[in-house]
């Protein structure tokens, strides 16, 4: 089990949209610990941090070496590979993760040994979609009984300024062809909306973690004719220039609001189950949950090894926890709860 009292907090990424807002939570929390790191040296330096590069696996080691007293890395940007886990792990020091790429969350998963053999622990599928996804999944399966299938909804706000790397990551995933089918769902709050099957990493980590399921996460943004425009040019985004296209669009469309919702049903025959969560956004609540789990890193008794942040029973209570936030939690039907 992981015990850590003192030790800096480095947050890769930390003056962005998602890493200010860790900054600033994990500042109040651990006075004087946090290090803000970023490839943008004016940016870092001006907030009395460091430059770093993620692309660059040895110079970042040179940084910790640097450093000296880093207990923690928290990545607020997603590096190209795995090489910066690698650095952190090998050497003891534990990872916050909030990256939605399966391809490298599955790469992490991968250096659970290496994790264990260091004595570190690293928090993977950390935010909205991935993180509060995953844990109202489980909710839901445990509900009745382990699921035969979870369909997991997200909305989000049409009308919030994600940073570019978001922006770029959507329509990126955009690209990937559909799975499975739109589905109409009730999202408290919105109404019912029609959802469209979308490759966010909850979906293929979850039949991992909870057992043999059959998981789908659909997306839909609080406009309607926003969500159906988008999906409409599905097919045309596989086109290097039409993403390119549509990415400086979205960057400057801010047609909507700032509020989100996730929902989760859970079936197994005739049982059905469904949690669902909404607040405001997206962004700061995705910074919120890696600043929570961060500090049940630092200061609780999590498991070595790496970890999707369902398999931690200490952070199953996360949203509620962040009611104190305008987070609100919601159970829809199934059985009752024991």
């Amino acid at each position: 089990m992981t015990t850590v009292k003192s030790g800096r907090i480095l947050l890769v990424g930390g003056y962005g949209a998602v890493g200010a807002t860790v900054a600033g939570v994990l500042g109040d929390w651990f006075p004087g610990r946090v290090v803000v790191a970023g490839r943008d040296a004016a940016k870092a330096l001006r907030l009395g941090g460091v430059r770093v590069d993620v692309t660059d696996p040895a110079g970042f080691r040179r940084t910790l070496d640097d450093l000296g007293d880093v207990a923690a890395v928290v990545m607020c940007v997603e590096p190209p590979d795995t090489g910066i886990a690698q650095v952190c792990l090998g050497r003891g020091v534990h990872l916050v993760d909030i990256g939605a790429t399966r391809r490298l969350l599955d790469g992490v998963a991968e250096l659970d040994g290496l994790a264990a053999a260091g004595g570190a622990t690293a928090v993977l599928s950390v935010g909205v979609a991935p993180g509060l996804t995953n844990l109202l999944a489980r909710r839901a399966y445990e509900a009745v009984g382990g699921a035969e299938r979870i369909d997991l909804t997200v909305l989000l706000g049409a009308g919030e300024r994600h940073g570019a790397d978001a922006v770029r990551w959507t329509v990126e995933h955009l690209a990937e062809p559909a799975t499975a089918r739109p589905l109409r769902v009730e999202l408290p709050g919105y109404g019912p909306r029609t959802a469209y099957p979308f490759p966010f990493s909850d979906q293929y980590t979850l039949p991992r973690t909870l057992g043999p399921v059959r998981v789908t996460t659909r997306l839909c943004l609080d406009s309607g004719l926003l969500t159906s425009t988008l999906f409409a040019l599905r097919r045309a985004a596989r086109h290097p220039a039409v993403r390119q296209a549509l990415t400086a669009v979205f960057r400057h469309i801010h047609t909507g609001g700032d509020g989100f919702a996730v929902r989760a049903d859970a079936r197994r025959g005739d049982l059905h189950a469904a949690y669902a969560l909404t607040g405001r956004a997206q962004s700061r609540v995705t910074a919120l949950a890696a600043a929570y789990a961060t500090r049940e890193l630092l200061t609780g008794s999590l498991p070595v090894g790496v970890h999707h942040i369902e398999q931690l029973p200490a952070l199953a209570r996360l949203p509620e926890a962040l009611a104190e936030h305008g987070v609100a939690l919601q159970r829809i039907g199934g059985p009752p709860e024991g």
